[in-house]
């Protein structure tokens, strides 16, 4: 009897088991999108921006020409564990999240503590559109229209002391509006932390829309933070407090898993992921990939911030 022995396929040929789950995810997602126009009322995005327009927005002094993202793509292919781990789980989950009323609570090194409602949050800023790259640390990016306002203007209002080395951010923690805390994914609240000096950066911004409207629940409403010359993860969403600290504040994801996320979390092309790659990425809605650029293209404008440091060691 003769026994049939499987081929030796290089491993060469194999594909990544990493690869292999995140395209099963996008499919995933994008068949979740498309089956949304065929149910009315599903809770995924739809077509065009939804929700209030937002007035009096001018052209912020920072951005990109290049082609923006669109609509569709930008609010259904998320990342937002609050509502699923699944690319395509805040689309369809998000609904249940209430945005308002919302607060915000300022606390810690600053001279003038404080909760402040989000209008009140709003009054004394002028709204801008800052057309910014978004770049995930799994190899995605996007090109966003975002609306918000510096995040270091709001810092300000508070007085920062001496002190304040840097900057917490926490997300909103209620298991009934965000069903995707009942598990232990992750360490809730979600957390992040910037540098003082890289929240001062006139590039951070708080955002509080995009693409002419309020910000969709699954992308972060009603407040959110975009940091552009680092990875998505930093850009944290639904937040509820901003606390000053003397010391580094733990951040969720370097907790998590601190071998494949550092604090600092810039876009470095020649810092891989334990699991992949990040010298290249894929633009949503392209299919060749693109050289990843340092500092996610910004270096102009941040890469003062890190002189004398290690980018490969604090990564």
């Amino acid at each position: 009897m003769h026994r049939l022995r499987a081929p030796s396929i290089p491993s060469s040929e194999i594909t990544d088991p990493a690869l292999y789950l995140r395209r099963r995810e996008f499919i995933r997602a994008a068949a979740a999108t498309a089956g949304a126009a065929l149910v009315p009322g599903a809770a995924c995005a739809a077509a065009e921006p939804q929700g209030r327009a937002l007035t009096n927005v001018v052209p912020g002094p920072f951005g990109t020409d290049e082609e923006r993202t669109p609509f569709e793509d930008a609010a259904s292919y998320n990342n937002f564990y609050e509502f699923g781990t699944g690319k395509g789980d805040p689309a369809r989950n998000a609904h249940t999240l209430r945005p308002e009323p919302w607060s915000v609570e300022i606390a810690g090194e600053v001279a003038k503590p404080g909760t402040i409602g989000l209008e009140d949050l709003l009054k004394p800023h002028t709204l801008e559109e800052r057309v910014y790259r978004l770049r995930c640390v799994e190899a995605w990016s996007m090109v966003i229209p975002w609306i918000g306002f510096p995040l270091g203007d709001l810092l300000k209002r508070f007085e920062p002391t001496g002190n304040a080395k840097f900057v917490e951010f926490a997300t909103l923690v209620d298991p009934e509006q965000m069903p995707g805390q009942r598990r232990a994914v992750l360490d809730w609240p979600y957390m992040e932390g910037l540098r003082i000096d890289e929240a001062m950066n006139p590039l951070a911004i708080l955002a509080v829309g995009m693409y002419g409207r309020v910000l969709p629940n699954q992308n972060g409403a009603p407040l959110r933070l975009v940091v552009p010359w680092k990875y998505g993860f930093k850009s944290i969403k639904s937040i509820v407090r901003i606390r000053l600290t003397k010391e580094r504040p733990k951040t969720s994801w370097n907790v998590s898993a601190p071998r494949e996320y550092g604090f600092f979390s810039n876009v470095n092309p020649e810092v891989d992921h334990p699991r992949w790659s990040q010298a290249r990425e894929r633009r949503i809605g392209e299919f060749r990939k693109r050289k990843t650029l340092p500092f996610n293209g910004y270096a102009e404008q941040v890469a003062s911030l890190y002189t004398g440091m290690d980018l490969r060691a604090n990564y």
